[in-house]
């Protein structure tokens, strides 16, 4: 197990450096001078110039360059913002617990909807069956713009129940909670159909192993078979994608909240990459790289846990084979 975590862990730190330098990298791979590239569009004083490039360093040489901009993002250092003049590590830092709520109220609704629509499927062939496939194909191929929009006109516009802009963190939970309800919905339902589907999957495997018939043919209650028998060894496949889930969730973030208004980590984003805020975009490419390496770290480690069957090293490649 310390064998294993700790090769873990180094690859998490080898991968992080390699994202480390190619983001890095991007400033001097891009055509003309480096300045001129940070303060595109902005009208750039001899001043502006001596500050940027004291900031990066730009004088040095690229990898002593390189390893000053590291050093400071070790220490939580990212550098200012370009576009709001501000230490990038407190503006990601404001804006991160609306990003935050945001994804944990889809992952609510995305588990308990995708593994629930996904055990009815399984249990129930026939027309529930189908439906459960179309409704989540239909899901799964709606973008999360278009769902958007759609809840605004009818949940928001025609019915008045909910909010189509902010955050409501001023307002307490329930001023969260409401707020961040229809964005949060158009956020989830793309994955809830995914989710659905693998859990279908999942419990028809089980299903039709021999050990499930085996206890149906000694007359243990039905719902004991699905809960004992079938969903704990369906657990596996589900796990891993609800772990990779997590940092697709963080991606798609930048979309809904930009729909819905919603001040946070995503749409900061795109307001950075809009207007070349590079100090902001290495600092979130950073942080979304970390968040997918360490759940794909965490879902390893629960593997077992869920299926005591399976090994640590056997884990992982069933995870990368899927």
């Amino acid at each position: 197990m310390v064998r294993y975590i700790s090769g873990r862990v180094l690859g998490l730190v080898l991968v992080l450096l390699v994202t480390s330098f190619v983001v890095f990298s991007a400033v001097h791979l891009a055509p003309g001078d480096p300045v001129t590239f940070l303060m595109r569009g902005r009208p750039i004083t001899p001043q502006t110039r001596a500050a940027v490039t004291e900031q990066y360093h730009l004088d040095d040489p690229f990898f002593t360059q390189y390893f000053k901009w590291l050093g400071d993002v070790l220490t939580g250092d990212f550098g200012r913002s370009v576009q709001f003049r501000q230490d990038v590590g407190h503006l990601i830092g404001d804006k991160l617990p609306t990003t935050l709520w945001l994804i944990g109220y889809s992952m609510v609704l995305i588990c308990v909807f995708g593994i629930g629509l996904g055990i009815i499927s399984a249990l129930k062939p026939g027309i529930v069956d189908r439906t459960v496939l179309i409704g989540t194909g239909v899901s799964t191929a709606t973008p999360a713009f278009a769902s958007g929009l759609v809840l605004i006109a009818v949940f928001s516009r025609m019915l008045g129940w909910f909010p189509s802009y902010g955050s409501g963190s001023e307002d307490g939970f329930g001023g969260r909670i409401q707020h961040l309800t229809l964005p949060a919905i158009a956020l989830a339902l793309t994955f809830t159909g995914l989710l659905a589907r693998v859990t279908r999957a999942a419990m028809l495997d089980e299903l039709g192993r021999e050990h499930v018939e085996v206890a149906r043919s000694r007359g243990v209650a039905g719902g004991e078979v699905v809960r004992k028998h079938v969903l704990r060894n369906a657990l596996g496949p589900i796990v891993t994608v609800i772990g990779t889930m997590v940092a697709g969730l963080l991606v798609s973030t930048s979309i809904v909240e930009t729909v819905f208004s919603t001040d946070g980590v995503g749409s900061l984003l795109i307001r950075s990459v809009t207007n070349k805020d590079f100090p902001v975009v290495q600092a979130l490419t950073l942080l979304i790289v970390a968040v997918f390496v360490i759940v794909n770290l965490i879902v390893d480690l629960l593997q077992p846990l869920i299926d005591p069957r399976l090994s640590l090293t056997q884990s992982t490649k069933r995870r990368g084979a899927s």
